[in-house]
């Protein structure tokens, strides 16, 4: 897949040679892939072609004193010089700049060998189906969820590709992956009089066109849960016992503890989470992990910076141990890179991102979690969320809270909810964690408000006390 890869890499190899006679460190990301996307819903039908950052290469340079980056999206041997002098120049430029300044260190990458080739597995490659028969498919699905309810307005279903290849060479690191991920949604849109509401459906898989199945399933639910929502109450605003279902447990995860232990956050000492390394942040029943330990969308074999990835346990039983880290970042701060440096595109800058970021599983049941409660709410279906890691606040956006009095489920329900708090008093207060964790990675991730990768977040049922409003 992908041969253009194959055919530039004997050049990029010599691109990294002639730059290895001059800098101490040189690396080259070549990138390749291929998306497609169809929707359906009352307007009609729409297919985007466009790849997902598209293809291109990124050479990179350390000379020991700062390091400099230059993007192409065509290469070929006769412009290895033009190469070398961009990059020359470029950290010419950055070195006169910082005159009279005292730069931050940028150390050498260690460069450890390491040869890799692999990808990842898929039952049917959307492509392979066809344009008629996906849209087919997904108008099914959407004729489904609008024969539910005359109160139904509008239906959408679609569904999202990427096949991504990734080349890492530098003089001692040969890393070469191919990584396939589909998503699809169903989004349901009901009426009643003036009042709207909609429900939302995701779904995700490291894989193929063999998640259309998946779809099925979920039809009808979604339809459900947009008439539900009709019948809806605003919530009075209060600390409650909740039990957060997985979706919910994910976004809590990524917006609590994931960006504020992405470590480029600590060199630019724009965390609180820095401070409190090796210490209590959370109840011991909480373990949270990010990496390839799982099989989801974000997952991946190396990161855009040649970093092998694998499973970092972020906080073990409750007690902070790391954060995730780019490798410059790393360098900085004398610790090993986790392999999470990561870039929009080709184009664009490594930063510290989340790939699969989860909580660990426990011991109790869902059942045993609503039978806990006296006066509660089962929250379902997180909508967004945001945090500030500097003071470690934290607010998310959850479209449906169920009540739940004494031990069960009343049928009553409450929208939207505002989830509020300060982290580590929200994880502090985490009770019971039901058995199995289940992620989903049908969203991306912005690095403020640009710089979006894919993600994927959750973790089992999660029983805790939350501000709600």
């Amino acid at each position: 897949m992908f041969p253009s890869i194959d055919r530039a890499k004997p050049g990029l190899k010599k691109l990294i040679a002639t730059l290895r006679e001059v800098y101490p460190y040189a690396s080259v990301l070549a990138v390749a892939d291929d998306a497609r996307a169809w929707r359906v819903s009352r307007t009609g039908v729409n297919i985007t072609t466009s790849g997902m950052g598209g293809g291109g290469f990124v050479a990179r340079v350390f000379d020991g004193a700062g390091c400099a980056e230059y993007s192409f999206n065509e290469f070929s041997e006769d412009r290895i010089s033009d190469i070398c002098g961009v990059l020359a120049k470029r950290l010419a430029e950055q070195n006169q700049a910082l005159e009279g300044v005292d730069p931050m260190p940028t150390p050498i990458p260690a460069d450890e060998p390491a040869v890799l080739k692999k990808e990842t597995t898929w039952k049917i490659h959307p492509r392979e189906l066809g344009d008629e028969a996906v849209v087919n498919k997904i108008n099914a699905i959407r004729e489904r969820a609008m024969a539910v309810d005359e109160r139904i307005l509008d239906a959408q279903a679609a569904v999202t590709y990427r096949v991504c290849r990734k080349l890492f060479l530098s003089e001692r690191r040969d890393l070469d992956q191919t990584v396939m991920w589909t998503n699809a949604m169903v989004a349901v849109m009901a009426s009643r009089g003036q009042e709207i509401k909609m429900s939302y459906h995701p779904f995700s898989v490291l894989g193929g066109a063999e998640l259309l199945d998946q779809m099925d399933s979920g039809v009808e639910q979604a339809a459900r849960d947009a008439l539900n929502l009709l019948d809806s109450q605003p919530i009075p605003p209060g600390e409650y016992d909740c039990v957060c279902d997985p979706s919910t447990t994910g976004m809590i995860v990524h917006e609590a503890f994931g960006h504020g232990v992405e470590m480029d956050m600590f060199v630019k000492d724009r965390a609180l989470a820095r401070s409190f390394l090796g210490e209590y942040v959370a109840s011991p029943l909480v373990t949270m992990h990010d990496g390839s330990a799982v099989d989801e969308s974000a997952t991946a074999f190396f990161d855009d910076e040649g970093t092998l990835t694998g499973d970092t346990v972020i906080i073990d039983r409750g007690v902070l141990k790391t954060g995730m880290c780019d490798a410059l970042s790393a360098a900085r701060l004398g610790v090993a890179p986790t392999g999470n440096g990561r870039r929009e595109s080709y184009e664009r800058k490594a930063y510290t991102r989340m790939t699969n970021t989860y909580f660990q599983g426990g011991e109790s049941t869902p059942e045993e979690m609503i039978a806990s409660i006296q006066n509660g709410f089962l929250l379902e279906t997180p909508s967004s969320g945001m945090e500030d890691p500097k003071n470690w606040g934290i607010q998310c956006m959850v479209t449906t809270a169920k009540e739940i009095k004494n031990g069960k489920l009343t049928g009553k329900i409450y929208s939207p909810i505002v989830l509020t708090g300060y982290v580590p008093d929200l994880l502090k207060s985490v009770t019971m964690m039901s058995k199995t964790a289940e992620l989903s990675g049908s969203g991306y991730c912005g690095k403020g408000y640009k710089e979006w990768v894919k993600v994927s977040d959750g973790g089992p049922y999660m029983k805790a006390r939350i501000r709600l409003g």
